[in-house]
């Protein structure tokens, strides 16, 4: 398995996780809630989910890879900022700027040559 692909399939299962881990347990929704972003969480795990399909479906079709990986980059790049600004430490930060920076490396690798 090629390093490309595994950092494909450790994103896209990370998101699905996380989508997933939403509806199971209340204290996904309390940290939309520490957010403020309670009414705008599920709109958010829409898009993760979408995204972690996307980038499944994207293996085989480039241009949904594309979409997908920027889409989740800059989703993450928003979740940073939200952490940041509501007071959230640097270290708090990091995994959101690793999948943030995981999902920018896929793009940039996925852009045709």
């Amino acid at each position: 398995m090629s390093l490309f692909l595994a950092l494909v399939l450790f994103s896209s299962l990370s998101f699905l996780g996380y989508g997933i881990a939403y509806f199971k347990s209340p204290n996904m929704k309390s940290e939309f809630k520490r957010f403020g972003l309670e009414k705008q969480g599920m709109l958010v795990v829409i898009f993760e989910i979408l995204g972690a399909l996307g980038l499944l479906v994207g293996l085989a079709v480039n241009p949904i890879l594309l979409i997908s990986a920027g889409g989740l980059a800059l989703l993450m790049l928003l979740g940073v900022a939200v952490r940041l600004k509501i007071g959230d430490s640097v270290l708090v930060c990091l995994p959101a700027f690793a999948f943030m920076v995981l999902n920018a490396y896929i793009f940039y690798k996925a852009l045709p040559q």
